[in-house]
């Protein structure tokens, strides 16, 4: 076994951890922001709204999330393409990467996911917690922005950290659809010098570095988030 390979090789690994770690953050941060609109149509009184946000749900964590990402990158690509207002457009120099597509994808799937543990984790808040605040004045938006959702979040902190983990390894189904990520890059390495276990060693050890740094974030976040709910 030997990595006489690596220096050769390291800018383009860099490259494909780069493109990893900004899947993560950018599908992270959006998809997060999805859940917590599915998660709050879940437990809504509008019957309508709360049956669509389940049947999206059901959807997406009953179907494959390579399938569907090979239905946006296809399927939407394609429409995309055909579509003079957009190919001419500003948009289509994003639109025809499949950086993008993979953002699409990895948000919609953990919309879908994390939807339904924001809904239990709703649920879950004490009626009695809601109540004093509305003893307090606060009802509506103020209630679900100062009690409800703070409280709920900071239940279900290591659910999301687990699924976050679980959305950086989704982030290897990227180089299906032609996106140099980590395992990308380690794919052409491979395919480069015939070295079969040495790339996927060395990208084995990055996910795990990556995973260390997600489940740090999370404690963090968990221990400074409950500290000022509790002030």
């Amino acid at each position: 076994m030997s990595f006489d390979w690596l220096p050769h090789y390291a800018p383009l690994l860099l490259q494909g951890l780069i493109c990893t770690v900004k899947l993560l953050l950018f599908a992270g941060v959006l998809g997060f922001a999805a859940a917590v609109l599915v998660g709050l149509g879940r437990v809504s009184r509008r019957r309508w709204l709360s049956q669509a946000c389940l049947a999206f749900t059901s959807v997406i964590r009953g179907t494959p999330l390579l399938v569907q990402i090979f239905l946006i990158y296809y399927g939407l690509g394609s429409v995309f393409a055909g579509w003079p207002a957009i190919r001419h457009g500003f948009l289509w120099p994003y639109l025809r990467e499949g950086f993008w597509y993979m953002v699409i994808a990895l948000s919609i799937s953990t919309a879908g996911y994390e939807g339904e543990v924001i809904r239990a984790a709703l649920l879950s808040v004490p009626r009695g917690e809601l109540e004093a605040g509305q003893a307090f004045g606060l009802h509506g938006w103020s209630l679900l922005r100062r009690i409800w959702l703070p409280r709920a979040l900071l239940a279900i902190t290591p659910t999301l950290a687990g699924e976050t983990v679980l959305m950086l390894k989704s982030t290897a189904l990227a180089s299906t659809i032609t996106v140099i990520d980590l395992l990308g890059a380690a794919n052409e390495v491979r395919a480069e010098t015939y070295r079969v276990y040495e790339p996927l060693l060395f990208v084995a050890a990055g996910y795990i570095v990556l995973t260390l740094c997600i489940e740090r974030v999370f404690r963090i976040f968990e221990r400074h988030a409950a500290r000022a709910f509790r002030h």
